[in-house]
């Protein structure tokens, strides 16, 4: 059975998942899930009980959310990259990659969602306490990433995976700045990975519905 991944283009979660998929050249077809796609939105919904992406769907067997994705593809379409590696360097990449979803990837939404609430319902207090939250993350990261050129030494793994859509648009809601060299050399070596600036330039069409306005930049 092909795989099938149901996403969108621009959702940081989506490229989480479709990073590993085109960096190990796994064979899927991709079902954009959105307003003009309302029949994928339909499988979407059958197999993920909040109707929420990336799924991943391979005949009966349906996936979802990023990081069993993940697992799933390391475990049954193995590649060149090994996404979950043995002993300690497996620990730290599942380490890393809960940093960047928990602390990273979850506060830099908070900002955006806040713009898309309801005239009268928004959040000031919780926008401004998710912005402080991401700064922490980022001093966190500038002190505790390694000296290899990924999350997790030289080898690209599910941290790395996690990284790059947190760290993309957590950018452009809350600058990492010139303080934190590490941080911000990181960002740019996953941004000039060939997955990733796939997936960078394949939403870049989408730029105009950020809600916060995207940076001329990146």
């Amino acid at each position: 059975m092909k795989l099938q991944l149901f996403g969108h283009l621009f959702s940081s979660y989506t490229w989480k998942a479709l990073i590993p998929l085109y960096a190990n050249a796994t064979p899927f077809e991709f079902r954009s899930v959105g307003p003009d796609q309302p029949e994928n939105s339909a499988v979407l919904k059958r197999h993920s009980p909040f109707g929420q992406f990336p799924l991943l769907l391979e005949g009966d067997t349906a996936v979802f959310e990023s990081t069993p994705i993940i697992d799933y593809l390391d475990v049954k379409y193995p590649g060149p990259n090994r996404w979950i590696p043995d002993g300690d360097a497996g620990l730290r990449s599942r380490f890393l990659d809960r940093f960047f979803d928990l602390h990273v990837m979850t506060n830099m939404n908070a900002p955006v969602a806040n713009v898309l609430r309801p005239e009268g319902s928004q959040d000031a207090y919780g926008e401004e306490r998710a912005r402080q939250r991401l700064h922490i993350a980022y001093d966190w990261l500038e002190q505790n990433l390694g000296d290899g050129p990924w999350a997790v030494g030289d080898a690209f793994t599910l941290a790395d995976c996690a990284a790059a859509p947190s760290l993309f648009y957590a950018d452009w809601v809350e600058e990492i700045g010139e303080a934190r060299p590490r941080l911000k050399a990181y960002r740019q070596r996953l941004l000039g990975h060939p997955a990733v600036s796939r997936c960078v330039e394949d939403a870049r069409q989408f730029r105009a519905y950020f809600p916060l306005g995207a940076p001329d930049r990146d």
